[in-house]
């Protein structure tokens, strides 16, 4: 062997054996702090983390992506388990997702998961504040009970608002009035109900002057007795079929029964449909199947409905309790302006962001 090839062979032993030392030895990582958000209650149990400073390049993409303009910040809210994923777009009159993008979002699996994706808009015709939702299916709702408690809670969190609140707030069923209350609860005036058929829409023929009050409507081989309503978006409320007077609620396979009511053809706009057990004259107990989300745990205009129709049927008082698969709202119908109010709760689960 010469020289030469004895130094090569040399030079190359050494820089293996180099690069084996390097390799054994592991990297010290730089470490930051990152302080979590979340609500009050999450930042309690867990104030930080350290965090290894990202050195991949795809990582590094990762981080690029997260800030790009597609990612859609929100905070996910829920009012007795009805889930909305709430979006500040006070910056503009057109959503930051389209109903398309809305459902990918609402996808439990695929998603975020949620029953809606809910915006706060810049306030028209003297409101505060614009609020539109798309349901889980992409479909555009007039008013969500449920989620107008969320939207004043998360108005009150964007502005920083602390103690006891009002806002006028617009809605495809009109000027809508949340209030904060001390307690963190949230009442609504809802409006006034709308009772004439041909309003709800419904097809079906007017039974107590223009209200449709105990209404047969054959479904699935039975005969169901329904009372419709609108708070803005139509409602079915039934408390049995004829040949069952007393209804079960928990026994009813909501899956298979729920979507023949939404899609029959005496509802040209689909319907919401409110199954109801009357546990007394002052407490009501409900479930729903909601027009473009399915099998919800609760519906606050639908406990609204249900107050209307229990009283229209002589059932009930004008204020009672009403108890959802989520918990219980408190709806009152005052005989002296005809508006009807409810109170229950709302609170954030978490915030993030998506790419959409």
């Amino acid at each position: 062997m010469s020289s030469a090839t004895a130094a090569a062979t040399a030079t190359i032993a050494a820089a293996a054996a180099a690069a084996a030392k390097l390799a054994a030895t592991p990297p010290r990582p730089s470490r930051r702090r990152l302080t979590l958000r979340g609500n009050p209650t999450a930042r309690r149990g867990v104030a930080a983390m350290a965090v290894s400073t990202p050195r991949s390049a795809a990582a590094a993409a990762f981080l690029e992506r997260r800030e790009s303009e597609r990612a859609l910040h929100f905070v996910k809210y829920q009012g007795l388990g009805n889930d909305f994923i709430m979006v500040d777009n006070r910056d503009s009159a057109v959503p930051k997702v389209t109903p398309e993008e809305a459902a990918k979002l609402c996808d439990r699996n695929f998603g975020v998961g949620a029953d809606g994706v809910i915006f706060v808009m810049p306030g028209v015709n003297g409101a505060d504040y614009t609020m539109r939702i798309f349901n889980s299916d992409g479909s555009e709702p007039e008013m969500c009970g449920n989620g107008v408690r969320c939207f004043a809670r998360f108005i009150a969190e964007l502005e920083n608002l602390q103690g006891t609140h009002s806002f006028k707030i617009h809605t495809g069923a009109g000027l809508i009035i949340p209030e904060i209350q001390n307690d963190g609860k949230v009442k609504v005036d809802m409006g006034q109900p709308i009772l004439s058929g041909p309003d709800i829409p419904t097809k079906l023929p007017s039974t107590k002057n223009e209200a449709v009050v105990q209404a047969d409507l054959a479904v699935d081989g039975s005969t169901w007795q329904v009372t419709c309503v609108s708070m803005g978006n139509p409602h079915c409320v039934t408390f049995g079929t004829k040949e069952l007077k007393v209804l079960h609620v928990d026994d009813l396979k909501l899956s298979d029964i729920g979507p023949k009511f939404e899609h029959h053809e005496m509802f040209p706009a689909r319907t919401n449909t409110e199954f109801v057990e009357v546990l007394s004259r002052s407490h009501l107990k409900m479930r729903v199947w909601e027009r473009g989300a399915g099998a919800t745990l609760a519906c606050g205009t639908g406990a609204c409905a249900v107050v209307v129709a229990a009283v229209l049927e002589g059932r009930a008082e004008r204020k009672c309790v009403v108890d959802l698969p989520g918990g219980p709202l408190e709806i009152e119908w005052r005989e002296d302006d005809n508006h009807i109010y409810m109170t229950g709760p709302a609170e954030a689960v978490f915030y993030g962001s998506a790419v959409h």
